[in-house]
């Protein structure tokens, strides 16, 4: 667990269930009416071989930024949202124990997907861009619950 000490005021555990973030995470949240915020701190166990936050991580991260950040729109029930296409662009490296947060903005849904991009930094200083596009799927859990994340 992360030493709570690098963790902006206002970010709590996000509650994002399975096996894969329960190894990764965890993820920390932060939400206000206009836009939800998500972050980590960069651990040992996420780092290349230069003590750099991995490539693949970061795009683990950018990937569930649209996904969380739909979750949170007034306007849409939850769905799942699998990835049809995820463009990143790295544009500096994340070290260890740096805060890395991100956001995610929804460009638009259509009858089938959801298009979104977002930028993610690190200790504040731009680290990724990235833009995808998501198949709406099914609807999952709780569709009522307006506070997926326990982030209110």
């Amino acid at each position: 667990m992360p030493s709570t000490s690098h963790i902006p005021d206002g970010f709590r555990v996000a509650k994002i269930g399975g096996d894969f973030l329960a190894f990764n995470g965890p993820l920390y949240g932060k939400w206000s009416p206009e836009k939800i915020q998500m972050g980590f701190v960069v651990e040992q166990r996420h780092t290349n071989p230069l003590g750099i936050c991995h490539g693949g991580m970061l795009a683990t991260f950018a990937d569930m930024l649209v996904p969380c950040a739909n979750m949170y729109r007034q306007s849409d029930e939850r769905r799942f949202l699998p990835t049809i296409s995820l463009q990143i662009d790295y544009l500096g490296s994340a070290k260890l124990g740096a805060w890395v947060q991100g956001e995610a903005q929804i460009l638009r849904v259509t009858r089938n997907m959801l298009f979104g991009q977002g930028l993610i930094t690190a200790d504040g200083e731009p680290s990724v861009r990235f833009s995808g596009i998501f198949k709406l799927g099914p609807h999952f859990g709780d569709v009522s619950d307006t506070d997926p994340l326990g982030l209110r």
